[in-house]
């Protein structure tokens, strides 16, 4: 594909000659959102607001430009954002699931296909570059957003929004990687300063953006946070010497958006390269910087070479689409393909999949089961022609059944109706109010138009549906409860009050199709979730939600359970299927830089599925303080029912080296590796073999 790093590289003589024509004022130009930020009304945020609001001119409607000098035959870079589909345009995307349930998938492959779709898509738009690889790792699940990324475990994101990128650029489509870095927060993100030790740094929030970064990603987002007292919009040595040195990335840096950038020189000699959405403190404020001497020129000659070559690099020659591709059958097919894939099944104790000819009425109970429900309303809000609930979803699934909606408030009503169905379907979780982003004017205003923000309160579902699940849940045995949230949502005040359980996430425009084919078996469910569930809060670590400083430690989720000898209510990776399977024990050797794993997958039930085969790796035998093992390596599997698989799982031994603070390198250990294959990171579910390096 063109758009590799190896094919802009080649490009470089080409566009420092360009650069090298240019004026100061015609870098600088380069550098900026085409917004003169001066000549917006000084209520900026509530226009913003009312704008975003508004079917016709919402945030994004149309592809936001910077830059752009067609008298040297360079475009402008055209701004999409994501990551469920392309922001732009009215009722028409595809919305895709969100990225978590994505993540539940496990599968690069299908990612990587939906990067080809948004691609297209973000062509079709006339736009040149999706802003929507979002891969901050959360940590802690209340984090409102995190919704938009893949999942708690590091190698598990690098690896799917790797794949994003290779579809995305595939079409001619710079992908953007976003928030660099340390983005977990979405209330106190303008103001928080997050903390960590090195190694907690190097080895558990930067290896997925190194990973996107090697995909061959054009652009990287900063955040708005700040790490360790600067502005992530700012900082040399995030920017500078990580990503452009260590890592050495060659496209451009862009900041989010309006409040990303706080100080121009600042920003300039930090690696910032384009100012978003406005210019405010680039443009002419930049051209006197340097003219006064605070800000180098060869910096903007740096940064106008990098958005020069990149511009060029995806554009010459490059793939066309029309609107006919938006929200075109094939991407709403492979939309409805992920939500399939990724809806999750927790717990069944012989409910599902339902019976079309023993149930004659059903009961979907609760006050989400008839609202679509596509997940967060701000800057990543999808608006596709249309949207599938769970409720049309199971109308249209089985129209011969009776299929009656309650939404739950009364409890003496959905009891009865409970009682007479036979089968009974809870719909409870979140919606764009619960959790999502977050820009606030004041203590009860969200400028993006929903209550959002992180889940402060609690991680599980809301009283009332707690209530619901007690007090209705045990009515009828044939109960189950979708869940539908973007994150892990609690699970210990009622899962033992019904029979079934599955995480729906937030699944896209036809999520209520897909959730419907599981529930009666049309599909087989074979999501794994990208989380762990813990039996109580206080086993996650503590975030203060509104704080100016927030350390991160260390250990989180699975990670964190683990080490601490806490056993979880649902293990990482964990899901259900309606066969069943046997990973059988692996073999493991070192070949050349590599750990190769492999193992077979026999399908012991009576119908096909598929299963993800998980390869984590152990450092009990660890001279420092690592984690009891890692997810190191998946591959998902189809399997014919009686049918067995082989599989072979590739693991760099990259990835098995711990950061040495004292000589500030990576380094491997010479030891005893336990390596584990099996369905979750449960040790019930894994088989192992010993491979000394």
């Amino acid at each position: 594909m063109k758009a590799t790093k190896e094919y802009r590289l080649s490009l470089t003589e080409e566009a420092q000659k360009i650069v090298d024509q240019l004026t100061l004022e015609q870098k600088v130009w380069l550098m900026s959102g085409n917004l003169d930020f001066s000549n917006m009304p000084p209520e900026a945020l509530a226009a913003m607001a009312e704008a975003m609001q508004n079917p016709d001119n919402h945030y994004n409607v149309t592809p936001y430009d910077a830059g752009g000098l067609p008298e040297h035959n360079v475009p402008p870079m055209l701004f999409c954002d994501g990551p469920r589909g392309v922001v732009c345009g009215n009722w028409k995307s595809t919305c895709f699931p969100v990225s978590m349930l994505r993540g539940a998938t496990f599968d690069p492959a299908l990612e990587e296909e939906i990067g080809h779709c948004i691609g297209r898509e973000v062509r079709g738009y006339k736009g040149n570059l999706f802003a929507g690889v979002c891969i901050n790792m959360p940590y802690n699940p209340g984090w409102g957003r995190s919704q938009e990324t893949y999942g708690e475990e590091t190698c598990h994101i690098g690896k799917m929004g790797a794949a994003l990128v290779r579809g995305v650029q595939d079409e001619d489509v710079i992908a953007c990687v976003k928030h660099f870095a340390f983005n977990d927060m979405e209330n106190a993100r303008f103001k928080c300063s997050v903390t960590c030790d090195q190694r907690t740094e190097k080895e558990v929030f930067l290896p997925h953006f190194k990973d996107c970064v090697d995909a061959g990603a054009g652009s990287v987002m900063s955040a708005y946070n700040r790490y360790n007292g600067v502005h992530c919009g700012h900082h040399h040595y995030l920017l500078t010497e990580v990503l452009k040195g260590d890592w050495d990335f060659d496209g451009f840096v862009m900041s989010d958006f309006v409040w990303g950038v706080r100080d121009t020189v600042e920003a300039a000699n930090g690696g910032q390269d384009i100012e978003m959405m406005y210019t405010d403190w680039f443009g002419k404020k930049l051209v006197k910087a340097v003219e006064d001497g605070f800000v180098p020129e060869s910096r903007v000659n740096d940064a106008a070479l990098r958005i020069v070559r990149t511009l060029i690099a995806f554009d010459r020659g490059h793939k066309e689409y029309d609107e006919s591709v938006i929200g075109c059958p094939e991407h709403i097919a492979v939309a409805k393909k992920a939500a399939e894939e990724g809806i999750t099944l927790i717990k069944n104790n012989g409910v599902l999949p339902l019976k079309r000819d023993a149930v004659k009425k059903v009961a979907v109970i609760g006050k989400l089961g008839d609202k679509p429900n596509i997940g967060d309303q701000g800057s990543s809000w999808v608006r596709p022609p249309y949207t599938v609930s769970a409720l049309e979803g199971l109308q249209k699934a089985n129209p011969g059944c009776e299929t009656i909606y309650n939404d739950g408030s009364d409890l003496e009503s959905a009891k009865k109706l409970a009682a007479e169905a036979d089968a009974v379907v809870f719909v409870v979780g979140y919606n764009y109010d619960d959790e999502g982003e977050f820009v606030s004017g004041s203590e009860d205003t969200n400028y993006l138009g929903a209550t959002g923000g992180d889940r402060k309160e609690s991680l599980g579902l809301h009283a009332d549906e707690i209530e619901l699940l007690q007090q209705v849940g045990p009515v009828n045995p044939n109960s189950a409860v979708v869940l539908i949230g973007g994150n892990m949502i609690m699970m210990t005040d009622w899962y033992d009050k019904v029979n079934a359980i599955l995480m729906a996430y937030y699944p896209g425009m036809e999520g209520g199709t897909a959730l419907a084919e599981i529930l009666y078996g049309d599909v087989n469910p074979s999501g794994k979730l990208p989380y762990v569930v813990p039996y109580q809060e206080s086993d996650l670590p503590h975030v203060d939600w509104e704080a100016t400083d927030q350390y991160y430690e260390y250990y989180h989720g699975y990670t964190r359970l683990e080490k601490n000898g806490v056993k979880p209510l649902v293990p990482y990776g964990f899901g259900l299927s309606y066969t069943t399977f046997e990973i059988a024990a692996p073999t493991a050797a070192v070949e050349g830089d590599n750990l190769v794993v492999r193992t077979t997958v026999t399908n012991t039930g009576s119908r096909d599925g598929d299963e993800v085969v998980q390869v984590y790796v152990g450092f009990q035998n660890s001279k420092v303080d690592r984690p009891v093992k890692q997810l190191r390596g998946f591959q998902r599997v189809s399997v014919k029912a009686g049918a067995t698989e082989a599989v072979t799982i590739t693991v760099p031994l990259e990835k098995l080296k711990w950061y040495n603070l004292s000589y500030r390198r990576w380094e491997l250990e010479s030891m005893d590796y336990p390596v584990y294959a099996g369905s979750s990171a449960d040790n019930q579910d894994l088989k192992s073999v010993v491979v000394t390096l």
